[in-house]
């Protein structure tokens, strides 16, 4: 396949997002909805149903979704039930929430008690890692594994879920590959496009997300240059971005997106599962451990609050270095309370290793590009002098 017909095809799956899984639905397999990265996709695979991630829509207001939950809630979860509810996700069998923010925990009842879906499953994720919490995780995992068992009619052996995790730690390798194509300066593959092919390949199973990514990379390579002009690299931070629309005004006005650490690119997609422990203990050590999400709670071993937001936010730092990131963009919606309250602590982390950060907060609304758009600029003119 020719590079444009990869580009075009990128781009066709990212606005049809979800037309993959409505015809798989209609061939008679089971698509299992999910909306946060601490649900553990392998288990789901095994069981030989499809993980789908739950997307939102900035273009589209949150109407019917405002009648069921509270507005205090953070707009991009609410837009991921409102689209639920407007039945765009009807070929969805069914759905699973993880105890990440408090927003999802709270919530699920409401998920269940307003969709038609035969399935729903509550992942009790713990917030703190310690032994304790990994043993308690582990036996959560195997009430999971009970509930899908009974589900899909199928017994998922150690050997299916081995297989899951082969599949998704390449799946892994093939996003890291794609990440390495921003090393260049300028990088090439843009920003716009590599989340694009992410927020796809999240739609789709993960064999054919294998196969699709392979694809994406063999574009990029086979086009011979970079789609975009040298300007200042640019790290996004913040939670999910299922949108393209920050990382198209950054380069819009001159930057490169060039790295990130948000739920749905880096920060999640990076770790792997280890292949040689027994397939459950090492999913505990994979979702519990390795997932760097605000809402787990790490104990200062550290002893002083340098030493805390070094160990907390140690990825930034790796990545900032990695890809030669000379600003960054923290993200935050607002009501997301677990990135809320670390916005101090994360801009002195980004005082501490002297990249110059932009805070911003949003509302998950195309309405807001203008106020954003502003502040980017000026943001990118000043780190360019």
């Amino acid at each position: 396949m020719r590079p444009d017909e990869v580009f075009f095809k990128i781009e066709k799956q990212f606005k049809d997002y979800g037309s993959r899984a409505r015809q798989l639905h209609k061939e008679g397999r089971k698509i299992i909805g999910y909306v946060c990265s601490f649900v553990p996709l392998e288990m789901i695979a095994a069981s030989g149903a499809i993980p789908f991630r739950v997307r939102g829509s900035i273009q589209e207001p949150i109407t019917l979704g405002d009648t069921l939950l509270e507005t205090i809630v953070c707009p991009y979860y609410r837009s991921c039930f409102d689209l639920s509810i407007k039945g765009r996700y009807e070929f969805l069998s069914g759905l699973v929430i993880p105890h990440a923010c408090d927003s999802m925990v709270r919530s699920y009842s409401v998920w269940s008690y307003s969709l038609p879906y035969s399935y729903f499953h509550f992942v009790n994720v713990p917030t703190v890692c310690e032994e304790s919490s990994f043993e308690f995780f582990e036996e959560e995992l195997k009430n999971f594994k009970k509930s899908l068992e009974r589900f899909t009619g199928k017994s998922i052996q150690d050997e299916d879920l081995s297989k899951a995790i082969q599949l998704y730690n390449k799946n892994r390798d093939k996003i890291r590959a794609l990440y390495e194509l921003r090393k260049n300066d300028p990088p090439l593959i843009s920003g716009t496009e590599l989340t694009m092919a992410l927020t796809a390949g999240s739609g789709l199973p993960i064999d054919e997300s294998n196969e699709w990514f392979d694809q994406v990379i063999a574009a990029v390579k086979g086009r011979g240059g970079s789609p975009l002009s040298k300007g200042p690299r640019i790290l996004i931070d913040g939670a999910c971005i299922d949108h393209i629309e920050l990382v198209k005004l950054v380069e819009e006005l001159g930057g490169n997106v060039v790295a990130d650490t948000i739920c749905n690119g880096a920060r999640d997609s990076f770790p792997k599962t280890e292949e040689s422990k027994d397939p459950i203990q090492a999913l505990s050590r994979r979702y519990l451990d390795k997932l760097n999400c605000p809402k787990t709670y790490r104990a200062n071993k550290a002893g002083t609050f340098e030493g805390d937001i070094a160990n907390r936010f140690g990825d930034i730092g790796t990545y900032a270095r990695e890809f030669r990131v000379e600003g960054a963009i923290l993200y935050v919606y607002k009501y997301c309370d677990p990135f809320g309250f670390e916005v101090p602590a994360r801009k002195a982390y980004y005082q501490s290793i002297q990249v110059p950060m932009l805070h911003l907060e949003d509302t998950y609304s195309a309405g807001n590009l203008g106020q954003l758009r502003t502040r980017i600029q000026a943001f990118l003119e000043m780190i360019s002098r």
